[in-house]
């Protein structure tokens, strides 16, 4: 009841407020109420409206402390330091005991990279503040700032002590636990905060996350369904249940709680793409499909949408269908690897080769760099008789991969070809060299060089 009257009252001063600056009329507030106005715009960005506030309240109380520690803290956000701390000196001189002179101090040191100075300012704000939590939250950002996650941690952990309530510091802390790979750590601080704050919605939801990262996946599930027990809203929680689940592949499970997400806010494209690959993995083709569509429709810029779908038609070797989604795709984002990637594949499995060679080399231009992309090129080109051009894709990929034993042999078949035979036994000794089992990939896309009797003489004397 007491809260409720605070925030009651609170509303009131804005509303007067604002009916003032509407009205023109001046009305009293006293100095504190001037305080939670002008944060309040601070807080919503509505600089101009505190400034207005400011003005006012420092014309009706102009020795406040606490509105000119807020002139102070404005003053900062303008990255107005020096005027900042000239104040603050004045201050100072009035009331050396006060723990909020020492914080805007030490957010100016903050601002000018001296987290040091500001660490220091801070624990000296420790001696007279009543708020312990909000300055040990302060002093952990600032350790942040520095990289020191043990200390920021520490300083976290104390924040938390003093108030078990604050998610931001709680969040931190669990923060500096992964930075520093401490997830066994985590898990047991966990553990100790429930006990004491057994309802924290929050506290179960980043077990669960914690447990999902070292693939306890069983006891990942038990704490999100901890945290939607406490908060049946918690979309989030419902979220990461559903991941925990496809991974124990209990699929039916994974659905439901996907689609209370889908409940509870607007469907999201990845709720969406989730439920499409768990009716596919279960051999439901048609709801799986139906929730791809839903995807693209929700999201066209989602590229795991439109790979799901053409991947679905490529699995049942439907290859027109395929080429007709990922074109699609491609309509939207022409600049996709995965989508020239795919387009290319199809096209190769189609026979048709000119199309295949131009989707590699997008992929390869837009970033694709993987071995088989390489390869397939190459081939694509070979197949087309365009022979200098896979000389000049195959240098290119052996830049990427000096020990790629299929670019040597593709190499040295060429040479051969070209009957450039030093060039080409050079390759092929380096083929052998790195993988002399599949040195058939020569009998296969060089079938004349193949029996060529020196090189099978080679071979075997490479064996020997």
């Amino acid at each position: 009841m007491h809260l409720d009257h605070e925030e009651d009252d609170y509303n009131l001063s804005l509303s007067r407020f604002e009916s003032m600056l509407k009205t023109n009329k001046v009305f009293f507030f006293d100095s504190e109420e001037f305080e939670e106005i002008i944060l309040h715009y601070l807080d919503t960005g509505r600089t101009s409206l505190a400034k207005k506030a400011l003005k006012l309240g420092l014309e009706q109380h102009p020795k406040s402390t606490g509105l000119k520690l807020v002139q102070v803290e404005l003053l900062i956000y303008e990255d107005k330091l020096e005027v900042a701390e000239k104040m603050l000196n004045e201050l100072y001189a009035l009331e050396p005991h006060n723990e909020e002179i020492y914080i805007q101090k030490a957010n100016i040191y903050s601002k000018r990279d001296n987290h040091e100075k500001a660490v220091a300012l801070l624990e000296e704000a420790l001696k007279y503040t009543e708020d312990y939590a909000d300055v040990y939250n302060l002093i952990g950002m600032e350790y942040l700032f520095m990289d020191n996650l043990e200390l920021a941690k520490a300083n976290f952990i104390k924040c938390l002590d003093e108030d078990l309530e604050d998610q931001s510091a709680l969040y931190n802390v669990i923060y500096c636990f992964e930075f520093l790979d401490q997830y066994d750590e985590a898990i047991a601080f966990l553990k100790k905060y429930i006990d004491r704050n057994p309802y924290s919605e929050i506290a179960w939801h980043q077990k669960g996350r914690l447990y999902y990262s070292i693939k306890a996946y069983e006891s990942a599930v038990r704490a999100f369904e901890y945290a939607t027990y406490i908060d049946e809203t918690f979309l989030g929680a419902f979220m990461e249940k559903g991941k925990a689940l496809e991974r124990l592949e209990r699929y039916e499970e994974a659905i439901e709680s996907y689609q209370r997400t889908i409940e509870l806010e607007d469907p999201t494209s990845y709720a969406l793409l989730r439920i499409g690959k768990c009716f596919e993995k279960i051999g439901n083709t048609t709801e799986a499909l139906t929730y791809y569509n839903q995807t693209v429709h929700e999201d066209p810029l989602l590229d795991k949408g439109w790979i799901a779908i053409t991947d679905y038609y490529v699995r049942l070797k439907n290859f027109r269908k395929a080429l007709y989604f990922v074109n699609k795709a491609l309509a939207i984002d022409d600049q996709n690897q995965a989508y020239w990637k795919r387009f290319a594949t199809i096209n190769k499995a189609l026979q048709m080769h000119e199309e295949a060679e131009y989707g590699y080399r997008k992929a390869i231009e837009c970033g694709n760099f993987e071995l088989d992309t390489w390869l397939f090129w190459a081939d694509s080109l070979l197949l087309l008789g365009e022979i200098e051009s896979a000389f000049i894709a195959l240098e290119q990929a052996q830049e990427h991969y000096p020990k790629s034993y299929e670019i040597s042999y593709r190499l040295a078949g060429l040479h051969f070809q070209n009957q450039e035979d030093e060039k080409g036994f050079s390759n092929l000794k380096n083929g052998l060299s790195l993988s002399f089992k599949n040195h058939k990939i020569l009998k296969e896309l060089f079938p004349t060089c193949w029996n060529n009797s020196s090189i099978q003489d080679y071979i075997k004397n490479f064996k020997k």
